[in-house]
């Protein structure tokens, strides 16, 4: 036999007339096919079906030129192309079935004419549905030349026509039925794995192998886990590590904080070194093993884990008992931190040189977001190292470093990082013994940096009218502020009256803390008038100063009067109405005209 040779296949056509070995016509008698309710059968309607699959199946085609050439031609290899069939050719198959399932015909007569867009879904279902089981067979086949794949396509296709046509159109009934069916989105996988909510109690191997169970499962798509609040012994751990070693390719997720409350010091280092060893190598994104009084073994027991994350994004240390050798553990333990944005160290004893150390994990975090370091005993020089190591977190939105003894000196040194922080969003400084001086090195910084400030908090730092204006001119050009706390300072009526008149302006001010600052009628009366318009306005604490009976009565009837109802005053408990005697109010009623004048000279820059 004579064959040609083409640089590249040829588009030739499904007419089973083309193949060496021609598949058999479509709709070939089949005794599952016959009908015995008087219509007549595909084999009967032969020429029919010839007729259609014609139409949908002669859809490329070789030149009848080229095989009458090909019979001249010397003897050469003759290479053609028949699967997969092109996306044009698909397409033009569905639309010849669409014709075909929604024409008037023998079938139609009897089961009733599908409408065209039926007629149409059920192509292309058909259509995808077989070339899928035809393209598998394909990849199957020895020869790999695609005739009996495009059989296989020609004859599924044929078969599912004619249940479509035999089914008939559906109710409409069951087309709406249908339709919120394909609408309802599929129950998605469990990707969460969390056994935190039950009894806070100890856990053994029985228990353990129960509640682990569903990660045994095969085909499981945990990529979370949360071990917290139950307390794991080596009994457990053991149960716990192969699970863990099976899944933890598939994890980014893992808190195993306070899973190891109550347990022995001996113990408690056994069962992190167990679950370190099931977990090492995984790729976390996010890490928890806060409420763990881990201290400097504790950390290093979870070397093998820590040493192997390098896409860590979240990380958590709050309450472990981080001193100031376990914090340098972290440094050396933790090797890659940049893509770190979270980095949580709340309530430990770290200290001046436990703080020098985070340092260094901070100068190694470029993406570095949202930071925690308060309540953890950091002095002044542990306060201007993190300062300084803060200057290359450029990205950062949330800083938190209440609760600390940082002091003047580093106050100054913070004030310099904030000029650079411009994207900052959040900022908590409460009780870091800033004082006034300390307190005006930030405001001034502020007033020309970060633009999109929301919340600040510098409560509980002996800040007194002195600092008053530089607070107001501050807050003054922070027109996205909702949150202002300045509680348990010195302001008095002097300087809640002059930072009241600054927030006046601002529109989205939600909360405003000015407890605790011997203020007295005017200054009380004051705030509320700077409060009273704000649409979005819901708590002005002003509990814990020195009001009077009258000047509370004042301040509610300011409320009511405004857009805001008196429900936005918080308690007044504390408020030692008792304590502004007559002549402390008749002074500062004297004073408030002169404060009042001096406002008008107040230096307020916006942006």
């Amino acid at each position: 036999a004579h064959s040609l040779s083409f640089s590249h296949p040829l588009n030739v056509s499904l007419n089973p007339n083309s193949f060496r070995s021609p598949p058999p016509p479509p709709l070939e008698h089949h005794d599952e096919y016959d009908d015995d309710d008087g219509v007549e059968s595909p084999s009967s309607s032969h020429s029919y079906w010839r007729s259609s699959w014609s139409r949908y199946c002669e859809l490329r085609t070789l030149d009848s030129n080229m095989e009458t050439a090909s019979q001249d031609a010397p003897p050469r290899t003759f290479s053609i192309k028949l699967w997969p069939p092109s996306e044009s050719t698909r397409l033009m198959l569905v639309e010849k079935m669409t014709i075909n399932l929604s024409t008037e015909s023998i079938f139609s007569k009897k089961y009733g004419l599908l409408s065209k867009e039926e007629a149409s879904e059920n192509a292309k279902r058909i259509e995808e549905v077989c070339f899928a089981s035809a393209n598998e067979h394909f990849m199957k086949e020895p020869d790999g030349d695609g005739s009996s794949a495009v059989q296989l396509y020609a004859k599924e296709t044929s078969k599912l026509m004619l249940e479509v046509l035999k089914r008939g159109p559906r109710l409409k009934e069951e087309a709406v039925a249908e339709a919120d069916f394909a609408e309802k989105p599929p129950t998605p996988a469990k990707t969460t794995f969390d056994i935190s909510g039950g009894r806070r109690a100890f856990i053994d191997a029985e228990e353990a192998r129960e509640l682990l169970s569903p990660l045994t499962e095969e085909g499981n798509s945990y990529t979370k886990i949360c071990f917290s609040n139950r307390s794991f012994g080596i009994d457990a751990a053991c149960v716990a590590e192969p699970i863990l070693a099976s899944i933890k390719n598939q994890l980014i997720e893992v808190d195993l904080s306070d899973f190891i409350a109550g347990r022995p010091e001996d113990e408690a280092l056994d069962v992190m070194r167990i679950f370190s060893s099931a977990l090492e190598g995984c790729k976390l994104k996010y890490l928890n093993l806060s409420d763990n009084a881990l201290g400097e073994k504790g950390v290093r027991a979870f070397e093998g884990l820590l040493r192997s994350q390098d896409s860590l994004e979240e990380l958590y240390l709050m309450n472990d008992g981080i001193s100031e050798e376990a914090a340098k553990a972290l440094a050396e333990l933790i090797p890659s931190t940049e893509k770190l944005k979270i980095l949580h160290f709340h309530n430990n004893m770290t200290g001046d040189e436990g703080a020098v150390a985070i340092s260094e994990v901070l100068m190694r975090s470029p993406l570095l977001e949202n930071f925690r370091c308060s309540s953890t005993r950091v002095g002044s020089d542990g306060g201007i190292a993190l300062a300084e190591a803060l200057e290359t977190c450029t990205n950062l939105k949330k800083l938190d470093l209440r609760d600390n003894i940082f002091g003047v000196e580093a106050g100054i040194a913070l004030s310099k990082t904030l000029e650079k922080l411009s994207g900052i969003t959040e900022i908590y400084l409460s009780y870091l013994n800033l004082e006034d001086d300390g307190t005006i090195a930030i405001a001034n910084v502020l007033k020309q940096s970060a633009p999109a400030l929301e919340v600040l908090e510098i409560g509980g730092n002996d800040i007194t009218a002195e600092a008053a204006p530089a607070l107001a001119e501050c807050v003054a050009t922070k027109s996205f502020l909702k949150k202002l706390s300045l509680c348990e300072n010195e302001l008095k009526d002097s300087g809640a009256i002059i930072i009241g008149k600054a927030l006046e302006s601002n529109a989205q001010l939600k909360e405003l803390d000015m407890s605790a600052n011997m203020i007295r009628r005017a200054g009380a009366r004051c705030l509320a008038q700077a409060v009273a318009n704000k649409p979005a306005f819901v708590l002005l604490n002003i509990d814990g100063n020195a009001i009077s009976d009258e000047g509370i009565d004042e301040v509610k009837e300011i409320l009511k009067a405004g857009k805001n109802s008196v429900d936005v005053l918080g308690p007044l408990d504390e408020n030692d109405a008792e304590g502004e005697g007559e002549e402390g109010e008749e002074e500062e009623e004297g004073d408030e005209s002169e404060l009042e004048s001096k406002l008008e000279h107040l230096k307020v820059e916006e942006d």
